[in-house]
């Protein structure tokens, strides 16, 4: 094998091998066959893979071509925007594939932006959305520009893939992509349009459906035939080839060459004697076991390589047969589309080019015949643009491809796309795991050189290790020049606002069973744990001590209200009841929200009592509309505003812009106004902006929000009990001892309480009601939608009048609604219950309470709630209220 492998040079379509044994057929274009080969794959998905002769992935190609294909189909969409609307086009490409292609369509565009998607999460980067590709072994796509608005403009967005089969990942993306950033034009390019017959108007049926143009730019098209069974007949010849060389004959011997499918690699870096050859590489036939008999750089010892942090001043370090290249890659200068990649980064990189291109021309050596500059994985523009300038400055022949994710049979075979296959462990610690990688026809290709092109986040000692790719590559060249460019991290949108003494990574969320009753993906808490800690103090000691301005009420906890049996009996009762009113509520107040604020809301609750409705929002949106929404719970303090750390962990993980807060009910709007202004202050400090103020409630009686469920004042149960309905978790605790300036807030997790706890039990009773109210959800959110929802705060108006006549003169004391009236009698020192006259069973447990601790209920006529707690004003123990009365505690 040589690296002219399917270029045609030998006469042979690499389409042949896969077409007379699966019965595949290839028809349309006269190009088509030049343009692509065929392979099997590893998917349960599909059985065949086109294998793209001119993308510098899976096939070394001189990266003139491979440029130069992009770079054409980019001039074509210029040409069929105009030059007016190209100016104002942004090219979104596909990971892995499609990047370095999105790069090049972007470059005959000239003046476009690219961004592309990834799999590689980004800490302190918000995401700006992802999608699914169905059909691929690895489905995840990230959008994490630099640049949030990079998606939000009104001109064509041009989504860059290597085919264009289905079509589905491409109108998947188009489609969520225009629920959040509409925009009137849409150009789909790839190198070939494979769609078959009944997928060919589907392109015209879903711009009609958005309301948007949407076109379509390739080099070539035609269609894959495939005969019936061919998926299983694929699956059963891989397996067939796989056994062949694992050990495991098939009973009968396959036809043709043995492929090479080696057994998984462990992930872990063997101990060999220096110089000697690692375990993984003492072998023969078409993939990294060896090269094919006769082949250059058979059997060659691998080099011992050392760990990149050895001698790093050094600008060229010749490491055994590792030449290690500092390229001095521009300051600030992005290594991709991953975060967005602009014409003034291309003119920086245009300029530098010429300087880095010669430094690798250095490392070379001078008699070097053939040389590869292979990429990695995502990483495909930068290898590429390098391979294209050393093309210009050395004698050599240069071919470039890329390592890649995709598992492909190699079969040494000239009719076959995938000649010969390096196996080896992953080395970017990747997010979802250890794993094997490939690099596809460079064993056997007959090169004098090879260049490996990774991004710093990848220089680990797993690339280094025995049975990682440098030492796999020096089995089979020798000569491995490495080049490493710097990752591009953006600056967190909130990195004015951290000190330098400030942690650079927050901790993780908080999450069931380690933390609360909740199951792990129902809620991640962002507050730290003081479970150890003892922070309960007698409700008379803590009223005393907050009244008299002695201390905060976050500062310490309330002793736990344990229910009496007659109690409990009563919540349940009350549950029953109400299940089904709170569901409707529940679906009313998500739809708005994902109607209004954003397809995929990221839910934050207000802990603690937010937090059960930010569950059932969650799992309202599971059942409605498949949506598996994140959620988390943080602390917001009256007086002291919201957990600022929160925030920051927040906007390194989403966009800000689809925050949404999320809590039970309001009373007054205390923490609606505590909550508005906390937001104002972290922006004038630095912090993200983009979050929105505005709370998202079950239950509004006070009139003091827009997005509500309800404006009814009606019990809802999980108001009735403390930590027994909130995941066991106690309310937060913000105390100067306990909580620096770089930590979340805290909390208490109460294991001790679990026999009494009715958490998952409330949100389960209130689930099962949502088959059942799914139709009055409809109406009554298309009529909220239409009327007026304007907060009248009707509720603090009446919350001062209580104030002053009563003779309180402090607001924060007066309670309204059936939530904050139960947490009075539940956390504090009540002096009187105000009840709307003819209340009824919503009361049935705030009159069991008050009865328990003495405490009167007054009716009043023309009260705009159902009850109104009163906190005993001007508290001490043995003192008087404001009506001369000695409290009963």
């Amino acid at each position: 094998m040589n690296n002219a492998v399917n270029n045609g040079d030998d006469g042979i379509w690499s389409g042949t091998w896969v077409a007379e044994r699966l019965g595949v057929e290839l028809v349309g274009d006269d190009t088509l066959t030049s343009l692509l080969g065929l392979a099997l794959r590893r998917n349960p998905k599909r059985a065949h893979l086109l294998v793209s002769n001119v993308l510098g992935k899976h096939v070394p190609q001189s990266p003139s071509v491979v440029h130069g294909h992009g770079f054409a189909l980019g001039r074509r969409v210029r040409e069929l925007l105009g030059a007016e609307e190209a100016a104002e086009a942004v090219v979104l490409g596909y990971a892995e594939t499609a990047t370095g292609l999105g790069h090049s369509v972007a470059d005959g565009i000239g003046t476009a932006p690219c961004l592309h998607s990834t799999r590689r999460p980004v800490a302190g980067v918000a995401q700006a959305g992802g999608f699914e590709e169905s059909h691929s072994h690895a489905t995840s796509h990230l959008l994490l520009p630099e640049d949030p608005a990079l998606l939000v403009g009104s001109g064509p967005l041009v989504l860059v893939d290597d085919e264009f089969s289905t079509g589905n990942t491409v109108l998947n993306t188009i489609r969520a992509l225009h629920e959040r950033y509409p925009r009137g034009r849409y150009v789909v390019v790839a190198l070939v349009d494979m769609r078959s017959a009944a997928d060919a108007g589907r392109l015209d049926d879903f711009a009609r459906e958005i309301g948007a143009r949407v076109d379509l730019v390739t080099t070539a098209s035609g269609t894959v035939l495939l005969p019936e069974g061919v998926l299983e007949k694929g699956q059963a010849l891989v397996a067939r080839y796989e056994g062949a060389t694992t050990g495991h004959q098939p009973s009968a011997a396959p036809s043709g060459p043995v492929a090479q499918f080696p057994a998984p690699l462990q992930g872990a870096a063997r101990t060999e004697p220096e110089g000697a050859v690692p375990a993984s590489l003492r072998s023969t036939e078409a993939d990294v076991r060896g090269t094919p008999s006769g082949a250059r750089g058979t059997a060659r010892q691998a080099p011992h390589v050392p760990h990149p942090e050895d001698h790093r001043t050094r600008q060229t370090r010749h490491e055994g047969h590792l030449t290690r290249v500092d390229l001095h890659w521009p300051r600030g200068l992005p290594d991709g589309g991953r975060h967005g990649f602009t014409p003034a980064h291309r003119i920086r990189l245009d300029a530098a080019l010429p300087e880095m291109a010669a430094r690798l021309a250095e490392a070379l050596p001078h008699d070097a015949r053939s040389v590869l500059v292979l990429g990695f994985e995502e990483l495909m523009y930068a290898p590429l643009r390098l391979a294209r300038e050393l093309e210009q400055v050395v004698g050599a022949e240069v071919r470039y491809s890329t390592t890649t994710r995709s598992p492909v049979l190699a079969v040494d075979d000239p009719g076959y796309a995938i000649r010969s296959r390096i196996v080896f462990p992953a080395h970017d610690d990747p997010a979802d795991g250890p794993g094997e990688r490939y690099a596809y026809n460079v064993a056997g290709g007959d090169f004098d050189a090879v260049v490996a092109v990774v991004d710093s986040v990848a220089d680990t000692r797993e690339l280094h290790a025995p049975d990682g790719l440098l030492s796999q590559l020096a089995a089979h060249t020798p000569h491995v020049v490495l080049a490493v460019v710097p990752s591009y991290v953006p600056e967190p949108l909130y990195a004015a606002a951290l000190s330098e003494e400030r942690p650079a990574m927050l901790p993780e969320p908080l999450r069931g069973p380690a933390f609360s009753s909740y199951p792990p993906e129902e809620v991640g808490w962002l507050l730290q744990d003081l479970s150890d800690v003892t922070l309960e103090a007698p409700t008379e000691e803590r009223e005393e001590a907050i009244q008299s301005g002695g201390a905060h009420y976050a500062e310490s906890l309330p002793v736990e209200y344990q229910p009496s049996e007659q109690y409990q009996e009563l919540f349940h009762a009350a549950l029953e009841t109400s299940a089904a009113r709170i569901a409707q509520a529940v679906g009313v107040v998500t739809e708005t929200v994902i109607t209004e604020r954003s397809p995929r809301p990221v839910l934050v609750s207000l802990a603690r009592a937010g937090t059960p409705v930010g569950v059932l929002m969650r799992r309202w949106a599971q059942f409605r509309h498949g949506l598996d929404l994140p959620h988390y719970a943080v602390s917001i303090v009256r007086g002291r505003g919201i957990d600022a750390n929160a925030l920051r962990w927040l906007a390194a993980h989403h966009d800000p812009r689809d925050v949404v807060f999320v809590d039970g009910w309001t009373g007054k709007g205390a923490i609606t106004r505590e909550l508005a202004a906390a937001i104002e202050e972290f922006e004038e400090g630095g912090g993200a902006a983009g979050f929105d103020a505005e709370i998202a409630v079950l239950a509004d009686p006070g009139s003091c929000v827009r997005t509500y469920g309800t404006r009814d004042d009606f019990l809802i149960p999980s108001a009735c009990l403390n930590s027994t309905v909130s995941g066991l978790i106690s309310r937060t605790v913000l105390r100067a001892d306990l909580v620096g300036p770089d930590d979340f807030h805290g909390a208490k997790f109460y294991r001790e309480l679990a026999g009494t706890d009715v958490s998952v039990a409330f949100l389960d009773a209130v689930a099962a009601r949502f088959p059942e109210v799914a139709d009055a959800v409809d109406g009554a959110v298309k009529e909220l939608l239409a009327g007026d929802r304007t907060p009248s705060w009707e509720g603090w108006a009446a919350v001062e009048r209580i104030s002053e006549e009563y003779g309180i003169h402090d607001v924060n004391l007066v309670k309204p609604g059936v939530g904050e009236t139960t947490r009075v009698l539940l956390r504090r020192v009540p002096w009187k219950i105000l009840a709307r006259a003819g209340a009824g069973a919503d009361l049935d447990h705030v009159r069991l309470l008050a009865g328990q601790r003495g405490v009167p209920v007054e009716e009043v006529g023309d009260l705009p709630y159902t009850c109104v707690g009163l906190i005993h004003p001007q508290f001490t123990r043995g003192a008087t209220g404001a009506d001369g009365k000695a409290v009963a505690v």
